[in-house]
C-alpha cells in the first residue's frame, strides 16, 4: 500500500462520516463567518431598540449650563464696575526701586505689555517715595504719572492705602481693549 491510496482511504471515511477535512484557512473562513453572524445579530438587535426621544434630542443638540452662565456674566459686569475694580488687589506687581527713569520706562513699557498679553486688569507698581533723593519731589514717583497719561493702554489710577504703599506705590486700571 503507498501513500496515495492511504489518502484516498482516509477520504472516503472522512466523506462518509461527514465531516470535511479542515486546513488553516477554512478553520479562519469559519471563524469569520462565526464572528459576522454575531455582528449583524448585534446590529439587528440594536436596531429593534426603541430610543427615548429626549435622549435622541440631546444627544444631538447638548444641553445648556445656565448656571455658568450667570456666573459669566457676574463676573464680566464686575469687572466693568470701577469702584470693584478700584478695591479689588493688583493682579500683578512691578517694583521699580533703584532703577533710573530710562529703566524704569523701559521695564514698566515691557511689563505692561506682558500684563496687557496676560489679560489682566490692574497692577500695582511699586516706585517707592523718593527719601533718598536730595531732591524733594520723587524721581521715580513723577515717571510713573508721566508714563501713565502718556501710555493709551492704561486707565484710571490712584494710590493704594498705607498698607499696600501709599504715596511710594500706583494701581493703574488697564483698559480692556488695549
Amino acid at each position: 500500500m503507498n501513500f496515495a491510496d492511504i489518502l484516498d482511504e482516509w477520504d472516503s471515511i472522512q466523506k462518509s462520516a461527514g465531516k470535511q477535512p479542515q486546513g488553516k484557512k477554512q478553520k479562519k473562513n469559519q471563524s469569520s463567518r462565526s464572528l459576522q453572524a454575531d455582528y449583524e445579530r448585534q446590529m439587528e438587535e440594536d436596531n429593534n431598540k426603541k430610543a427615548n426621544p429626549i435622549d435622541v434630542w440631546l444627544n444631538q443638540h447638548g444641553t445648556i449650563n445656565k448656571d455658568k452662565i450667570a456666573d459669566q456674566a457676574e463676573q464680566e459686569s464686575l469687572l466693568h464696575n470701577r469702584s470693584y475694580l478700584k478695591n479689588m488687589r493688583p493682579q500683578a506687581v512691578i517694583d521699580l526701586h533703584g532703577l533710573t527713569r530710562d529703566e524704569a520706562w523701559a521695564r514698566l513699557n515691557g511689563f505692561v505689555s506682558d500684563c496687557i498679553r496676560k489679560n489682566l486688569r490692574k497692577i500695582l507698581i511699586i516706585h517707592g517715595k523718593g527719601n533718598h533723593n536730595t531732591n524733594s519731589d520723587p524721581v521715580l514717583g513723577e515717571m510713573v504719572q508721566k508714563f501713565i497719561e502718556q501710555d493709551k493702554r492704561l486707565g484710571t489710577s490712584g494710590h493704594p492705602d498705607r498698607n499696600n504703599g501709599g504715596s511710594g506705590a500706583t494701581w493703574v486700571l488697564i483698559k480692556q481693549n488695549a
